[in-house]
């Protein structure tokens, strides 16, 4: 006789999610998963170990970042994403320094030279710091943040360069007949000229002297003149960008993406090892 009732709903697990329980899932580039909170749906483009996020890019090419962990559905199933884990390799050669140098192992800060590396630009000093930082401890010379190329004269007057007390100096964005340029120029026809270097690199901002690849990008996009650059960055990134405060974060984030030299593009790499030969020759 048919039960006219069904079975008892007891008898199972009645309090299970219509589409099954979470499981872990690893956040594997080019997967497309669902934030279903805000009907979300992209494909995965980044993912920052340091921060726990996550960045889905929709259909239209807009990236938003979600905190990692529940809440997602992969092909309809709920899920528990968390950053991929660490491809790990043994090694096939002598340790290097993240500017590719061979690294001495066990070796202390030289005492610092008379010379001296001036880097303008908060960023740009710290994304120095990051690649060069061990060979410029090993070979003894001393980074100084410069504020600006405005306050250059000033510095190299107080510093006074001479034999064996060189000057390198990092400029942001020297280009032809720029303000920055002509600076550089009078320095160099100046005489103190002879033991300065100035060189610069070409970009825009020193965040795009980190291969957009890093962040999920195949070029960094163009930033209307009306919107500052670092801001139409984030915006594009689904970064926040509403104070400064949001814009270092980002930094913060971009800079944890630098793990060497091949993290950075090449026309900053030949100027720093320039700067360094020169004050260390």
């Amino acid at each position: 006789m048919a039960d006219r009732y069904g079975s008892d709903v007891l008898s199972t697990d009645w309090r299970a999610p219509r589409n099954g329980r979470a499981t872990e899932a690893p956040a594997i580039l080019g997967e497309v998963v669902e934030w279903p909170t805000d009907d979300w749906v992209g494909e995965i483009v980044a993912v920052d170990r340091d921060l726990g996020t996550v960045t889905l890019e929709d259909r239209r090419g807009k990236r938003r970042s979600f905190p990692l962990g529940p809440g997602f559905l992969l092909e309809g199933r709920p899920v528990i994403l968390a950053a991929p884990p660490r491809a790990t390799a043994a090694p096939s050669g002598p340790a290097r320094t993240a500017s590719g140098s061979l690294a001495v192992a066990g070796a202390s800060a030289r005492v610092a030279r008379a010379s001296r590396i001036f880097v303008e630009g908060r960023h740009d000093a710290e994304l120095v710091e990051r690649v060069w930082g061990d060979d410029l401890r090993i070979e003894g010379v001393v980074v100084e943040y410069l504020g600006g190329v405005d306050d250059l004269a000033d510095h190299l007057r107080e510093f006074r360069p001479a034999p064996g007390r060189r000057v390198g100096v990092l400029v942001d964005h020297l280009v032809a007949g720029s303000k920055e340029s002509r600076i550089a120029d009078a320095i160099r026809r100046s005489p103190v000229g002879r033991d300065v270097l100035i060189v610069g690199h070409p970009f825009i901002d020193i965040w795009a002297a980190i291969k957009p690849s890093r962040v999920g990008l195949e070029a960094w996009p163009a930033v209307p003149r009306s919107i500052e650059w670092k801001k139409g960055i984030c915006q594009h990134l689904g970064w926040p960008h509403r104070d400064q405060a949001d814009i270092a974060r980002a930094w913060q984030q971009l800079l944890s993406r630098v793990k060497s030299y091949d993290d950075l593009e090449p026309a900053l790499l030949g100027r720093v090892e320039e700067l360094i030969d020169f004050v260390t020759e």
